[in-house]
């Protein structure tokens, strides 16, 4: 029997618009968690955004430090984190690739994993000051929230590159931070390639996501092991960019079973927020635009939110 399943939406303060399409799904009841981005200048007003809606909301959604190293603006000071950012600026510059190759550069891995955790530590003090003064207004408006500690996940999935995890894993001991949630990015292959009618359906370069956040993912189950966090599988890697519902209803009886047997959370990630063509900015990398925040499947996404809880009962 399945134990527990989590409707994820990421990108929460990406842009205005994005947060303003979070907000409608939320408003509905539709999301049980968000992740919230933590650099981005739109971060203010996405958060008060959300402030004003708590009194609406039929419960508070979850929400987690989504942690940002290829995008937006380094919180921790451009001086202090020179591997991460553009030359002569505050931007994140590195991208997931250079962060990959950052862990196998023994010359440059320790330098990395020390900014590192100088970012980290920012992003997740500026995410998490706001996330508890949400839950204070929702605790004193009567709007129920499950949330009590900190979580995390990471745009990209970017916290489950070897030095980006090692960091992670040393600040989150190093502050004592109270951590009930952190994402493993570890997708079920098996359930994708049983239905042949949709193997086309697929983009190829996600499976290749797939198997490289698979070779990782098993240090996040030790962790969580040791931890006492619940396992967990994610739905949203080969399918990312057009998670559609007429395909989930299809793999869903497999992938809920499988976890199932497995005694994991099934956290089933989308995103469902559209980015306007006027809000991109120097922020944001163009190809991330023009492939996936620009287009309209994030609409595609959306509609399936909110089919799903018809869909798991």
């Amino acid at each position: 029997m399945l134990q527990e399943i989590d409707i994820h939406a990421d990108d929460y303060a990406l842009t205005v618009n994005t947060s303003r399409d979070m907000l409608a799904c939320m408003l509905k009841g539709q999301l049980d968690s968000i992740s919230i981005v933590p650099n981005m200048s739109c971060f203010q007003e996405s958060m008060e955004l959300l402030c004003k809606a708590v009194p609406k909301l039929p419960f508070l959604p979850k929400m987690s430090v989504h942690l940002d190293f290829v995008e937006g603006h380094c919180l921790a000071g451009a001086d202090r984190v020179p591997l991460l950012v553009k030359e002569g600026s505050d931007l994140m510059g590195l991208g997931w690739g250079g962060l990959f190759m950052l862990s196998y550069f023994p010359w440059k891995r320790r330098e990395a994993k020390r900014q590192l955790k100088q970012e980290i530590r920012a992003q997740i003090e500026r995410v998490q000051a706001a996330v508890i003064h949400v839950m204070e207004l929702a605790e004193g408006q009567g709007v129920v929230c499950g949330q009590k500690h900190i979580r995390i996940d990471s745009h990209q999935h970017a916290h489950m590159i070897p030095v980006v995890w090692e960091a992670l894993a040393e600040v989150i001991e190093e502050e004592r931070y109270e951590v009930e949630y952190i994402r493993n990015s570890r997708e079920m292959l098996g359930v994708f390639l049983s239905e042949l009618p949709l193997w086309k359906t697929y983009r190829p370069v996600n499976f290749v996501k797939n198997r490289l956040l698979a070779l990782y993912s098993h240090r996040v189950d030790r962790y969580a092991r040791a931890h006492q966090l619940k396992q967990m599988y994610l739905w949203g890697l080969v399918m990312s960019g057009y998670m559609d519902y007429d395909r989930i209803v299809k793999l869903y009886p497999k992938t809920a079973a499988r976890a199932g047997r497995d005694g994991r959370v099934l956290e089933i990630l989308f995103h469902p927020g559209l980015t306007l063509p006027e809000e991109v900015s120097e922020e944001i990398g163009a190809e991330a635009a023009r492939d996936f925040y620009l287009r309209k499947d994030r609409h595609v996404e959306m509609d399936a939110i909110g089919r799903m809880k018809t869909l798991i009962g």
